[in-house]
């Protein structure tokens, strides 16, 4: 159902950086570029994270209770997209670990305090 998440950034090179690398971890690449924005994905038919300043000229602002969630085929890739989040600077919310029956997940928050999560189910 979800075609696309957009989150926004006060510094698109900075967050092209983090976001490179990052989703590099799990098979992502930029697919789309607008200029003022970026779509990341691992094909153009399955959903995709946008980054990008916000269209409104305004500063970016981090949304309470907003988070998008990152879905991985392992637990070692949730302890990999991790560990190289905090790497290249994001900020821990919650180390790697089960959560609840069958659900194992991490939580952090990009160069701009955006929230993600890594989550492996089975």
């Amino acid at each position: 159902m979800i075609g696309y998440v957009m989150i926004g950034t006060n510094d698109l090179p900075r967050a092209k950086g983090f976001y490179d690398a990052l989703l590099a971890e799990i098979g992502a690449k930029q697919i789309m570029d607008f200029g003022r924005s970026v779509a990341y994905g691992v094909s153009m038919d399955k959903p995709a994270l946008g980054v990008g300043t916000p269209f409104d000229g305004k500063p970016a602002t981090v949304g309470n209770g907003v988070m998008v969630a990152l879905v991985v085929d392992s637990k070692e890739k949730v302890d990999r997209l991790y560990k190289k989040a905090l790497a290249l600077g994001g900020t821990d919310e919650g180390p790697p670990g089960p959560r609840f029956d069958n659900f194992y997940a991490a939580y952090f928050r990009d160069l701009d305090g955006n929230k993600l999560n890594a989550f492996f189910m089975g």
